[in-house]
């Protein structure tokens, strides 16, 4: 089992003793995204630590996202009530890249890889992408990538 999935089952067991609610929902509904990616597919699988980090990064994303559609609506409680869910698989995740440090990255790619173009931004993502992932978001480092590879 991954060490990251035991945390997480061990921090619910620790929010349900605690009675933090927030922490115990968000948890419970993020260990279920979890074990449904592991029955995904034609065979059950165990899902390493790298796998839980893009589960975790998704759960994240459709938190935000949800706060910005509520936000929109004009329901500022239900905003602040995903917001506090996303905070907590935040914890869980690897610390973000500044955008600076993205550039730097997407910068090493294209030297390292002699990319030039933007026929080549696909394969500027695929070599940046192990180094990104869980760590940036997806929309911020492709438009480095395509500003770099302009430029």
């Amino acid at each position: 089992m991954s060490e990251l999935k035991t945390q997480l089952e061990t921090d619910m067991r620790a929010a349900l003793k605690a009675q933090d609610k927030v922490t115990l929902g968000t948890l419970r509904m993020v260990l279920t995204a979890v074990r449904n990616e592991e029955i995904a597919g034609k065979t059950p699988r165990e899902l390493d630590d790298a796998d839980v980090v893009k589960v975790l990064v998704k759960q994240a994303k459709q938190r935000r996202e949800a706060a910005e559609g509520f936000r929109s609506g004009g329901r500022e409680e239900s905003a602040r009530a995903e917001l506090e869910e996303e905070a907590v698989i935040k914890r869980y995740l690897p610390t973000e890249l500044t955008e600076a440090e993205v550039t730097q990255l997407v910068r090493e790619a294209i030297r390292e890889g002699g990319f030039a173009g933007p026929r080549d931004m696909g394969k500027v993502m695929k070599a940046i992408g192990p180094k990104t992932a869980g760590r940036a978001d997806g929309k911020l480092v492709s438009g480095i990538v395509k500003a770099e590879l302009a430029g």
